[in-house]
């Protein structure tokens, strides 16, 4: 039960960075003094569309979800060993205990199947949240430096 937790966290504290990162990367810009709200507006869109362009990273597109742990990876895996124990104990004459060393064998090899595709799918999440941060650092420098071009003091 105790994995269970730690998994759970894991996840938990992976999703609450990539949000946090999303949310506090960001590019404050001002308009000029004396400036049309419609000017400052299409010159926010036009370097948004710039920086989305050369970076291919669009800070609106929501991130994919990463996978939810899985459980019950004993429980099928001690089923199918109980099965396959049965079939083996039967031949030997003695099915039920067959049955029961395939229940620990399978529960075991289920366990260690269940943790290791959360290990890849805690990874695979630290690594499309790095490419997020990575692409967001990209795209504010890229906006930033249209809308200095144009300018205007980014912050």
């Amino acid at each position: 039960m105790a994995k269970h937790r730690g998994s759970r966290v894991a996840a938990l504290a992976a999703t609450l960075s990539v949000l946090a990162t999303a949310a506090g990367a960001e590019v404050v810009v001002y308009p000029k003094a004396g400036q049309s709200a419609e000017q400052f507006q299409q010159d926010q869109f036009t370097c948004h569309q710039m920086a989305q362009q050369q970076t291919g990273f669009n800070p609106a597109q929501p991130m994919a979800a990463a996978p939810a742990p899985q459980y019950g990876g004993a429980v099928r895996g001690a089923a199918g060993g109980a099965a396959l124990g049965a079939v083996g104990g039967a031949i030997g004459g003695d099915a039920g205990k067959g049955a029961a060393i395939g229940a620990g064998v399978g529960a075991a090899a289920g366990l260690v199947r269940q943790s290791r595709s959360n290990r890849q799918a805690a990874q695979a999440a630290q690594q499309q949240q790095m490419q997020q941060q990575s692409g967001m650092q990209n795209y504010d420098q890229a906006y930033a430096g249209c809308m200095t071009s144009r300018g205007y003091q980014p912050r």
